[in-house]
């Protein structure tokens, strides 16, 4: 939440974790960040401020980085490293985007850089695979239809913005499982997601026919949409014949992403049932014909208003 009048260069939001407790920062230009309870914004942190970076445990190591909680002053923060050169250039993405969309709430927060090492904010409730968890027990008070339906807007709304950005349509490409899906995006105390991994968003240019493949490997599953499965069962996969999709993938894998935050019980059915609609054309093999992230956007917000 950004409020308005005399406040309106602030940033604000309802700490679930802290019974509802308000956290405030100020709102920041680009080169700039903020973190809860500071009083103005900061400038990105530099090599000379990496002297005051103290690594503190990895967090997690994946083939293009390495994560590791720190602590800069007061503050707990993630130092994210590149594990190995021969992904230089998907680390070096990873922080154009993030230099890019810095200021939007959306994506998580840049504080600083050097070399191949990149500083962003921690989020303490980590990833979105984390919700049921944390529903079942320390938020169980706050698991209601009304908030798992919010879940589902917060990720269509961050397709949305991919689908729409001042960078041109970006493809989610580090999404062939739902649990790779779900562990691109960050929960924040208030239950919204930020998406934290930005290494592999290829751009789509619908004006030009301009397609993607999400990397040279053959793709297999049922998450997986149907254009980015190899097309010629009786031949060996050949990436120079492979077939390119553009960003309506995103939109077939939409479906399994909202009634996984939905899940599995009686309450959840009936909801389920009003977005029937809208995920079956979700899941129509023609991908042309499936609707757009904002038209999903749209009915998930029409819904909601039914059930406030």
């Amino acid at each position: 939440m950004v409020s308005t009048g005399l406040q309106k260069r602030w940033h604000c939001y309802k700490d679930l974790t802290a019974n509802e407790r308000v956290v405030c920062r100020p709102l920041c230009s680009k080169g700039q960040f903020s973190l809860p309870g500071m009083s103005s914004c900061h400038p990105w942190l530099t090599c000379d401020d990496f002297l005051n970076i103290f690594p503190q445990k990895l967090l997690v190591k994946s083939v293009v980085k390495k994560v590791i909680q720190a602590k800069w002053k007061s503050y707990v923060v993630v130092m994210s490293s590149l594990a190995s050169s021969h992904y230089q250039e998907d680390f070096k993405h990873h922080l154009k985007m993030l230099q890019s969309w810095s200021g939007n709430s959306l994506i998580i927060q840049l504080l600083g850089f050097c070399n191949d090492t990149i500083i962003t904010e921690f989020y303490k409730l980590g990833s979105a695979l984390n919700v049921w968890t944390l529903m079942n027990k320390q938020l169980r008070k706050y698991d209601s239809l009304i908030k798992r339906l919010n879940l589902c807007i917060s990720y269509i709304n961050i397709i949305k913005f991919l689908h729409f950005s001042p960078n041109g349509t970006r493809v989610m490409c580090d999404s062939n499982s739902l649990e790779k899906t779900l562990s691109q995006f960050l929960l924040q105390p208030d239950l919204h997601l930020v998406l934290n991994d930005l290494d592999a968003l290829p751009e789509v240019k619908p004006e030009s026919g301009k397609k993607i493949k999400c990397g040279h490997v053959e793709l297999m599953g049922d998450f997986i949409a149907p254009e980015q499965r190899w097309p010629y069962p009786d031949l060996l996969f050949d990436d120079n014949e492979m077939p390119g999709y553009d960003e309506k993938t995103d939109i077939w894998k939409v479906p399994n992403v909202c009634n996984w935050f939905l899940e599995d019980d009686d309450n959840s059915e009936f909801l389920k049932l009003k977005l029937f609609k809208i995920h079956k054309q979700c899941k129509h093999l023609n991908a042309s014909l499936r609707p757009t992230a904002q038209e999903v956007f749209q009915e998930y917000e029409r819904v909601l208003q039914e059930l406030l």
